[in-house]
């Protein structure tokens, strides 16, 4: 079972900011993110028996969909920076009953609480945009040395383009000016995923109220 571990110091805005939010979360959000996010876990294509990890689970849609598909004998774990966010999720799987397949920790995705090579596929929605761009090659390292060889990361992101369109520069605007509300920021998650030498087997492109989506899938050495 994996330790509570309370975010480091950066990550505390963060925390109060979706510990606040947690319970309209689904209200905000999960309208227009559903189906990125459904799309991203056909993606991964988690099978039965599998190992994995969510990071940034939210309210648990995702995780209940994960613990579904690895069945009985798989096991899912989610990591999330907000203790609002894990009640909820939490509370969402034992209604399911699927909880006794998922074990939810408070931490931070910058130091993944897990050992390495523990899991068969880690999925990400609406999270990597939430880290500084410096500190992704970093993230998506722990990423990789989470995963097993041959291991998979499903990514749902928004994405940055050479020519954003109006909508971008004004949610890019809106994330400069007022960031506790509007705190993804929209990144070349393409190249955040070469550089940190994951294969590409799967790529699609969506988009949310006119903000480019990437649906993607790499795989570990």
């Amino acid at each position: 079972m994996m330790p509570q571990e309370t975010p480091a110091a950066p990550w505390q805005h963060a925390r109060h900011f979706y510990n606040r939010i947690s319970r309209s979360y689904d209200l905000l959000a999960d309208a227009s993110e559903h189906a990125a996010r459904t799309r991203g876990l056909d993606a991964v294509a988690v099978q039965p028996g599998e190992r994995v990890l969510e990071i940034g689970f939210g309210t648990g849609h995702a995780l209940e969909a994960l613990a579904t598909r690895v069945g009985a004998k798989g096991r899912v774990v989610g990591v999330d920076v907000s203790d609002g966010m894990i009640d909820l999720a939490r509370r969402r799987l034992a209604q399911t009953g699927l909880a006794t397949r998922v074990t939810l920790a408070l931490g931070d995705l910058r130091r993944l609480p897990c050992r390495d090579r523990t899991f068969d596929a880690v999925f990400m929605s609406f999270t990597l945009e939430l880290i500084e761009p410096g500190e992704i090659p970093d993230v998506l390292a722990g990423i990789a040395r989470a995963l097993v060889p041959g291991g998979r990361l499903g990514l749902v992101s928004l994405v940055a383009r050479e020519h954003p369109n109006a909508v971008t520069r004004l949610y890019q605007w809106l994330h400069r000016h007022v960031p506790h509300f509007v705190d993804c920021r929209p990144i070349d998650a393409r190249r955040f995923l070469d550089a940190a030498g994951y294969r590409l087997t799967e790529t699609a492109d969506l988009s949310i109220w006119g903000l480019p989506v990437l649906v993607a899938v790499g795989t570990t050495g």
